[in-house]
Order: structure tokens, then sequence, then C-alpha cells
């Protein structure tokens, strides 16, 4: 049985790192771990799983927020999900989904909602899988 992990300190947030920075290169691996905790007082939650046959290895991560806004009313937001190549399609994003899943319906929340690049075809079928619809397109304009 796979036992999802909330990353409450900065071991555990290390132990995310290499899953994390996949989906998210961009950032800085040396900031990484500040960053998740700087974030964690906002409110940011961070949750894992390990591989089935070593329980050190970070496979896959999901970080998620409780936001309450005019459009949907309160919900879970879905920051980031990721897991590593060679462990997708084993079912680890789905125990992470199926766990946010039951944190709303804990919470009393309406909704849990995403992004995600429209390059990520094989992510998208998941979302779909269960049970996510395609509800708006994400606009953002940096400002650097």
């Amino acid at each position: 049985m796979r036992i999802v992990k909330t990353a409450l300190d900065d071991a555990s947030r290390q132990a995310c790192s290499e899953t994390l920075l996949h989906l998210r290169p961009h950032i800085s691996p040396d900031r990484l771990v500040a960053q998740l905790k700087e974030m964690a007082e906002e409110g940011f939650h961070l949750i894992y799983l390990t591989a089935d046959e070593d329980d050190t290895k970070v496979v896959t991560c999901a970080g998620y927020r409780y936001i309450h806004n005019l459009v949907n009313g309160r919900i879970i937001y879905i920051d980031d999900l990721v897991t590593l190549p060679a462990y997708q399609g084993k079912g680890y994003a789905s125990v992470l989904l199926r766990h946010i899943k039951a944190l709303a319906a804990e919470a009393g929340v309406q909704k849990v909602t995403l992004d995600s690049g429209h390059q990520r075809t094989t992510a998208h079928r998941l979302y779909l899988n269960h049970g996510y619809t395609i509800t708006a397109h994400h606009f953002s304009q940096s400002l650097s």
C-alpha cells in the first residue's frame, strides 16, 4: 500500500527536490528548499510518494494550497504534480490526486483545480481520467 507523506521539514523537502526539479528546471536547486519553506509559510502543502521498491526515493510530488476566490469559492489549487519519467504510468500520481480529492471533501471545498501546460498531453489524459474538465485558458504576462 502506498502511503502519502507530507514534506514538513527541510530533509523531506530536499528529498523531493529531484522530482520537483524535473517539472521546474528553471528553479535553482540551491534555492529550492528555502523557497518551499517560504511557500509553506504562505499555506503551500507538499505531499509525496516514494518508490515501491525504495522508500527513500521520492518518485512523485504534489504541491497544493487552499484558496478562496469569487470564481470558484473555496477550492484546493494544485500548483505542481510531477512523477519521475521512470515511474510514470504506474499509478503514483493517481494516488496523490485521489488523496487531494479526499482532502477537499473533508474540508468541504467546492473544487480542485490546476493549470497544465499545453504540451503535457500525458498529464492531460491523467486529469481527464480523474474527472477533471478543461474549463479555461490561463494567461500571464511577465513583468521582468
